[in-house]
């Protein structure tokens, strides 16, 4: 069978599942809708927290990120992983101990501030619109290539999709749906890698194939062969980091600390029975992600070989389907600038014939290595669980802090449980088309609209959240200004240096060498300063306060 039929089968098997366990599962009151009634299973929810956390970006272009940037690329690796560390030793147990339904809950009621909660609000859904557009994004390259519709369209279809189960079943099916989308995302992901692993190194384990010999009968190893392939071309060697260590520091942090600080990771732990529940959550996502995550350079080094030897100095007319393919949806591009008929793919922009969006290349990884038929349509599959998953987890905040935190808590406290479920449903539809445009107009592509997402937060919820629980003293003043100010800061310079002015986003004009990608842990920085000097200049928070505070912190058999 052909590509596009396999997709259609797999990807129509995934979706009908989606679609069932979101009916059995509907929410029934705003507790389900908010945080699956409370009583979701650590193993479970370990699971769906991973789902809803490896998005598009872990699934179709983290890996296309190292396998563009080399050594440079393992920032990724340690910020989005590292984060979870954090989650587990300063925020998912004492948030679950706290006991509300939304982080904005937690902000207005630590800092006995209306004004505080709006921040929250305005936060948690400014950074979720910045994180579901890569989605959105990555749901319409997937249906794009492999069921040959326009990229708007399929924009569209995910959110048709996204809309049935988000609107539907709220936390409580979206819980369940992820569990499911995990396991189809982690098969997709391993199957191709274990059979290109196998075809490339005789060994079946992509992480210990990413670092063998060949089986070529070269006797040279895998990494050594692709340094030569990339400095041939100009390029950097794979292995070699061309980034300032500032840099690298400023990323892998702001990844860490917007990990750590994302919203819709952290509700999760609002959905457990027990505050032990939260920790053993953090275990089992960490595990689960990292099965992705040590795959991952593995097929970006895999791909990145393919790909060069694929392509380089390769005759157009005779160029293998997969270029032909991809070209189709735009995200390929070809122009014999030397008239000679050969693809020269080169470092040198002026002389360089081909050029490749960088989100391809997980996607298109098993038609490069001409893998079956229904491995592509695997990979597709998988694709569309990753990214719907977290659109999924991301609408969903969006729709608590209007339904809850905004209309509940603030404009209409009198607000019916009937119709602050019917809002939150409502919010929820809201989103889903705001997410829309967002993924069929991007600000860039997936992995890059998804870090500066983590910049956001990590520049604004995390240091606020840290210091609610650890400082007693932190009052509302300080957590006021300092989420003001780390926010506004990092927006500031993310819009400057992408939109305003994008031909100096170089390392001469970046403050002391960090990228807007990294700005955020400067953020966070500042965030944390202000805040500490302006509680410290202004009066403490009431006694109830701090006794809370210290409740929250006290461990206690849960």
């Amino acid at each position: 069978m052909s590509i596009e039929i396999w997709t259609y089968i797999l990807v129509g098997l995934s979706f009908a599942v989606y679609i069932g366990i979101a009916i059995m599962s509907r929410a029934a009151s705003t507790k389900e809708f908010y945080v699956a009634g409370g009583g979701v299973p650590p193993l479970a929810n370990g699971m769906a927290t991973a789902a809803d956390w490896m998005s598009a970006a872990s699934f179709i272009s983290m890996a296309g990120l190292i396998s563009f940037m080399g050594y440079d690329g393992s920032v990724y690796l340690m910020g989005w992983t590292g984060g979870y560390v954090l989650l587990a030793l300063l925020l998912a147990p004492y948030l679950r101990k706290f006991g509300k339904f939304t982080i904005p809950d937690f902000f207005g009621d630590r800092y006995y501030s209306q004004a505080a909660r709006m921040i929250a609000v305005f936060a948690a859904i400014f950074i979720s619109f910045t994180y579901v557009a890569g989605q959105m994004r990555g749901v319409g390259i997937v249906f794009s290539r492999f069921l040959n519709v326009d990229i708007d369209i399929g924009v569209v279809i995910g959110m048709i999709i996204v809309f049935f189960y988000a609107v539907l079943g709220g936390m409580k099916g979206i819980t369940y749906t992820q569990v499911a989308q995990y396991v189809i995302l982690i098969f997709a992901y391993l199957v191709p890698a274990i059979f290109i692993s196998i075809m490339v190194t005789n060994n079946p384990i992509p992480q210990l194939g990413f670092g063998a010999q060949l089986n070529d009968g070269s006797g040279m190893y895998l990494l050594d062969k692709l340094d030569g392939l990339n400095t041939a071309l100009g390029f950097a060697p794979y292995t070699s980091g061309t980034k300032t260590t500032a840099d690298v520091f400023f990323i892998t942090a702001a990844l860490m600390l917007g990990t750590a600080g994302l919203p819709h990771v952290i509700v999760r732990f609002f959905t457990v029975p027990k505050v032990k529940d939260a920790r053993m959550s953090v275990f089992w996502a960490l595990l689960f992600i990292s099965i992705l995550y040590t795959t991952a350079p593995a097929i970006a080094a895999f791909a990145r070989t393919n790909l060069i030897q694929t392509v380089s100095e390769k005759s157009y007319a005779e160029a293998p389907a997969w270029v032909k393919n991809w070209e189709k949806t735009g995200l390929i591009k070809f122009e014999d600038k030397n008239k000679d008929g050969k693809m020269q793919y080169v470092k040198d922009k002026a002389a360089n014939e081909l050029t490749i969006d960088r989100d391809i290349m997980v996607l298109a990884n098993p038609e490069i290595a001409k893998l079956p038929n229904w491995v592509v349509g695997l990979i597709a599959a998988g694709a569309l669980a990753a990214a719907l998953s977290t659109a999924a987890g991301l609408l969903l905040t969006v729709s608590t802090s209007i339904s809850h935190d905004l209309l509940k808590k603030n404009l209409k406290p009198d607000l019916s449980e009937k119709g602050e479920l019917l809002a939150a449903r409502i919010s929820a539809g809201g989103a889903v088309l705001v997410a829309g445009y967002f993924g069929i107009h991007p600000p860039g592509f997936v992995a890059e609209v998804v870090a500066f997402a983590f910049g956001l937060a990590a520049s604004s919820i995390f240091p606020a959240i840290v210091m609610g629980i650890f400082d007693k003293r932190m009052n509302k003043e300080g957590a006021i200004a300092g989420m003001v100010t780390g926010l506004a800061f990092t927006t500031a310079y993310i819009v400057y240096f992408k939109f305003v002015n994008p031909d100096i986003n170089t390392v001469d004009h970046w403050w002391f060498g960090i990228s807007p990608e990294g700005i955020g842990t400067g953020g966070a920085i500042i965030n944390a300063v202000v805040s500490f000097a302006v509680s410290r200049a202004t009066p403490k928070p009431p006694a109830e306060v701090e006794a809370m505070v210290e409740d929250i912190r006290v461990p206690r058999k849960a």
